[in-house]
């Protein structure tokens, strides 16, 4: 990418829009485009259209999507696969109206089948049944994937996919009920220890694995690959190895310094039993996670003390 170029960052807000838009800049590159939620709503064709003939981006990282953990998952999954769909389905096509030179597309490891060999290769995409608790959210990350090859076959474009694993990171959503596992995890032992109490409950058996990515990582990758990949094929993000439920969750503890009980609710669902990324691929590219679980929880946990979620 030129250092002048005319670069869209669609979800700036969010947790790894925001990380990307951080990195970008730092980058060099000053010609950056967004907009807020209230100013366009991605969902509305008519409004993305307008968007694009008046800005005319030439690279685009499209990271704006409804996200959430297994509770808001389950609890709102046409919102979660409606929302989605529009949201890349307008991008994507008008990124390819547009002439836009570069796309990334982001999805996530949850495309994978519930019961993927581990770890989990691009290949084993559609090998198996999705996981039930994610599905709606899975579908739609799995239709914008094919929509980008679909365009690169028939177009010519040039759409990139990347499937990053779990993440995490300052900017996260520490909403009880609809946050990811890492910032539940943290605001809940937060809280515990502020008031004293002598025990944490947590959902789930504490057996299921995950690896987790710090979002600045994830952001130095997408950089990366904008710059260096231009392939159809899906590229899998992750550091390589993971650990149980059960041991993020006392090492969260460690690092938020609650001294009390991690009991596990095992009426709660855990989720898919394992989900590992094989990362061989990006690995060959010259590209490596660099941020310790530990020292990422640890900058998670001091930017979550001076946010508005700490003082709720």
């Amino acid at each position: 990418m030129e250092k002048d170029a005319k670069i869209y960052v669609a979800g700036h807000q969010g947790l790894v829009g925001g990380a990307i838009f951080r990195r970008v800049k730092a980058a060099g590159f000053g010609h950056l485009i967004y907009r807020s939620l209230e100013e366009l709503d991605l969902r509305n064709q008519g409004a993305v259209a307008d968007f694009f003939q008046q800005e005319r981006p030439e690279y685009i990282f499209l990271a704006a999507a409804k996200v959430g953990g297994i509770h808001a998952n389950s609890t709102y999954p046409g919102e979660f696969i409606y929302d989605n769909l529009q949201i890349q389905n307008n991008i994507i096509h008008q990124a390819y109206v547009n002439k836009v030179k570069k796309l990334l597309f982001l999805g996530s490891s949850c495309i994978y089948p519930k019961f993927c060999p581990q770890p989990m290769k691009e290949e084993h995409l559609l090998d198996g049944k999705l996981e039930p608790t994610n599905e709606p959210y899975a579908v739609a990350k799995i239709a914008g994937i094919k929509m980008c090859q679909a365009y690169n076959r028939q177009y010519g474009t040039c759409f990139i996919s990347l499937m990053p694993t779990n993440l995490y990171g300052p900017g996260d959503n520490f909403d009880l009920l609809d946050s990811h596992v890492v910032p539940a995890l943290m605001r809940k032992c937060h809280e515990a220890k502020v008031a004293g109490a002598k025990e944490v409950v947590i959902w789930g058996t504490g057996s299921p694995c995950r690896e987790f990515l710090y979002v600045g990582d994830l952001a130095d990758a997408c950089l990366f690959l904008m710059e260096n990949y231009e392939g159809s094929e899906i590229v899998n993000v992750g550091v390589g190895q993971d650990l149980s439920i059960r041991e993020l969750a006392e090492l969260v503890a460690q690092v938020v310094g609650f001294k009390g009980e991690l009991a596990f609710d095992p009426s709660k669902p855990d989720g898919t039993p394992r989900k590992l990324l094989e990362v061989s691929r990006l690995h060959a590219m010259g590209w490596r996670a660099q941020m310790p679980l530990e020292e990422g929880l640890r900058r998670t946990y001091e930017w979550f003390l001076a946010s508005p979620w700490a003082q709720r």
